[in-house]
């Protein structure tokens, strides 16, 4: 058998080389609607550390923060605690099952207009439009010897890449503290350490993905393009070249000089020129396109141009693409989008965010935890009755102090009071004042008669006195000594 070597000359290569790629200019509505998404995204990522939300003096009034130095998630009037993470893995659940949803039901959408590489590499492709000018331009400059014209564009392009990455990077630290005060702490040299670390790994890692590596990122680093083939069938909406309509190609002096012998397409090379990963459509679904429609403008203002009908290049199922080569038509976009697969998708996406919202709205702000002192087990008070200790954990999950009544239910003619307080004042209930959005440890000592089962269970109960008045319980032990009188151990 021959080797790789011996069919290749003794050359192999395992990786092929990287050709650059000089998006051209180009306008319509898939681009407008990239502006606008780009726009929108950059101002959400941007501003959002910014936005104030009053939530009281007991609690910080950014908007979105993550406050790791207290371990809360705060998202506008939802404030998530540690326990209740699970409603952070339900949203990236969610994010998870959209990205299902849009891929099977408009193929790499999500990558072509709103992922993050997508569109840090948009704009740092604009900015080399501002400096450079459009993709003929990018060329001659980029084979031109390094003259001071050359030396200075480049030097200006990388100074805007530069600060882009580096508020990219500031950026993101603001969603950890608050913004104006790390602000003023970063630019005075009084942050700590990590925020100018994360900094600069950011910046580095912007600069170098959407300034340089770009369609890499997508076709070589991202695992997305490799995942979504399952999810994808011949049902989804993809950006199709008609090779039915546009075969065999040919310019409009060869259409013109032989009527009927040519397809639409021809053979401009546009829609290669203004794609961002650098393919060619034309060539099948690959792994390069991430469906940015670019190349259906395109083809549109060029079929304008030569007077034939649009949709040669379009979002279009390959199950239509084959029904219309056999001479039927395309199915209605609606019955592409709603079908059994994206239904399923849809459904479960729903019910997922309705039980969040359900337990979000049904939430208590007070949570109970107790644990039962064992040594000693129990204490046999001068007046025959038994008292059990226990250390309550009283969560107050509101931004202002509460005041909370603490019962029982289950122990007979059981008594409370706690450490701070006395037995001469031990009472069958008892109201205790949290703090602000803290865990309040709390000695509670419960006495009961000594009659009764050596071991049973009771309810510890609070509610709130202010407010809302829901709580929480929680079914504990009470000890009491064996029949016999044993101490406890015998």
């Amino acid at each position: 058998m021959a080797s790789p070597d011996d069919l290749t000359g003794g050359k192999t290569s395992l990786y092929a080389a990287r050709k650059a790629v000089y998006p051209k200019r180009v306008d319509g509505p898939f681009r407008r609607l990239k502006w606008a998404i780009m726009a929108v995204t950059l101002a959400i990522y941007y501003g959002t550390p910014w936005i104030r939300w009053d939530r009281g003096p007991y609690a910080p009034d950014q908007a979105v923060l993550v406050d790791l130095a207290h371990r809360r998630f705060y998202m506008f009037q939802i404030e998530i605690w540690p326990h209740e993470f699970y409603y952070v893995a339900g949203l990236l659940i969610m994010a998870g099952i959209g990205l299902f949803l849009v891929t099977s039901a408009v193929g790499r959408a999500w990558c072509g207009y709103a992922c993050p590489q997508t569109v840090w590499t948009d704009l740092f492709q604009h900015v080399d439009r501002l400096v450079d000018g459009d993709r003929n331009a990018q060329i001659r400059l980029a084979q031109g010897p390094w003259t001071a014209e050359k030396v200075g564009k480049r030097a200006l392009k990388y100074a805007i890449y530069l600060t882009i990455a580096f508020w990219t990077g500031g950026a993101w630290i603001m969603y950890f503290a608050d913004a104006p005060t790390l602000t003023h702490d970063f630019w005075t040299g009084q942050a700590a350490p990590v925020a100018y670390g994360t900094v600069a790994v950011l910046t580095a890692t912007t600069f170098v993905l959407g300034g340089f590596m770009r369609e890499q990122v997508c076709i070589y680093m991202c695992p997305w393009p490799r995942i979504q083939t399952a999810m994808m069938d011949e049902k989804s909406l993809l950006v199709t070249y008609r090779e039915w309509r546009g075969e065999p190609r040919g310019s409009t002096k060869k259409a013109m000089a032989h009527p009927g012998a040519f397809g639409d397409c021809i053979d401009c090379h546009q829609c290669v020129a203004v794609c961002p990963t650098g393919i060619d459509i034309r060539e099948g679904p690959q792994i390069g396109c991430i469906t940015c429609a670019l190349c259906i403008d395109a083809c549109d203002g060029v079929m304008a141009q030569v007077g034939r009908p649009r949709g040669l290049i379009d979002y279009c199922t390959l199950e239509d693409v084959a029904a219309e080569k056999a001479g039927g038509t395309a199915r209605p976009v609606r019955k592409t989008l709603f079908r059994p697969r994206t239904i399923i998708y849809f459904s479960i996406w729903c019910a997922i965010g309705a039980a969040m919202l359900f337990t979000l709205g049904q939430r208590t702000r007070l949570d109970l935890a107790v644990q039962h002192e064992r040594s000693p087990l129990y204490v046999q008070l001068s007046d025959g009755h038994i008292r059990n200790n226990y250390t309550l954990k009283l969560r107050n999950m509101e931004t202002r102090p509460r005041a909370v009544e603490v019962t029982v239910s289950g122990l007979k003619d059981a008594a409370l009071w706690t450490e701070e307080g006395s037995r001469d004042k031990a009472a069958q209930r008892i109201t205790l004042t949290l703090a602000p959005d803290s865990v309040t440890r709390v000695k509670l000592f419960v006495a009961a008669p000594a009659a009764g089962a050596a071991r049973q269970d009771f309810t510890i109960a609070t509610r709130g006195l202010d407010g809302d008045p829901r709580g929480d319980s929680e079914t504990i032990q009470f000890d009491r000594p064996p029949a016999d009188n044993q101490e406890p151990g015998q």
